[in-house]
């Protein structure tokens, strides 16, 4: 089987090096283009330089260079430059796997109709582990439907830029969504001065920045006499980036369509 051809966005950024990384470590994955913003420190560089090998694929920022090879694009960047690229791979048949979070709804609204053109996974978190934790936590809250209150508390790096992590958010989307309630109605993201009692009906969402924290992610069900933490924590990108890869084995005999993990990891 021929490997499967991939591209990465921000290849200079830690999660671009990351997926580099493990795009030359697999046999069945070969790096097929890098992408990065004009004035990007590594922008004409070999894409393997951070790590001291030379791949033979150069940091590019012009899509028509970057992507020529390319049957897969991952992107882990900023929404705006996302939209850019998918607009790109959705013209020209190359299938997109997005890490990327921070979407407005019409962000969203742009993504699924790209997938119409072209295949698409996006997940707030690629990670394995992070996807079989939103199953566990769609099962513990219809469990825990009355008399629990639920706080969603996230910590990542001081270099994050969107708050809540849009890994904390599908968690949210889940546990609300088992419960019948919609997160925009019942989703707190902020407390100050004299709240009022809490209302049993509302999910919080409490956010740390700081250090070199990669994420942490914890749903806490309180109840009476006792509280329930599922939490996944993550020591290193790799967990994305390997999740990423799964999402391109996936994709690899669909034409179109818009898929998640819970849709790679047969979930749904």
């Amino acid at each position: 089987m021929n490997p499967l051809k991939i591209a990465v966005a921000g290849a200079s950024g830690r999660m671009g090096r990351m997926l580099i990384e493990a795009i030359d470590a697999d046999p069945d994955t070969q790096l097929s283009g890098a992408l990065d913003v004009a004035g990007a420190p590594g922008l004409g560089a070999d894409a393997g330089s951070a790590m001291g090998r030379t791949l033979g694929v150069n940091i590019e920022s012009a899509l028509d260079v970057g992507l020529a090879n390319a049957e897969f694009l991952i992107d882990f960047t900023r929404p705006a430059g996302t939209l850019a690229h998918l607009d790109y791979c959705a013209e020209h048949g190359i299938k997109v796997i997005i890490g990327t979070t921070g979407f407005d709804d019409a962000g969203k609204a742009a993504i699924e109709a790209a997938a119409k053109r072209t295949a698409i996974v996006f997940a707030p978190n690629m990670s394995v582990g992070v996807n079989v934790t939103m199953k566990l936590l769609e099962l513990a809250a219809k469990s825990f439907s009355h008399g629990y209150d639920i706080e969603i508390i996230e910590a990542h790096h001081r270099h994050k830029v969107d708050a809540p992590s849009g890994t904390a958010l599908k968690m949210g989307e889940v546990v609300a969504h088992a419960l019948g309630r919609d997160l925009k109605q019942v989703g707190v993201f902020a407390r100050e001065g004299v709240t009022g009692e809490r209302d049993p009906s509302s999910i919080g969402f409490a956010t740390i920045r700081g250090g070199d924290i990669v994420g942490d992610h914890t749903v806490l069900f309180a109840g009476v006499g006792e509280r329930i933490e599922i939490t996944h924590k993550s020591s290193s990108r790799v967990t994305y980036a390997h999740g990423s890869l799964r999402a391109a084995r996936f994709l690899q005999h669909k034409a179109t369509g818009l898929y998640d993990m819970q849709d790679v990891l047969g979930l749904r």
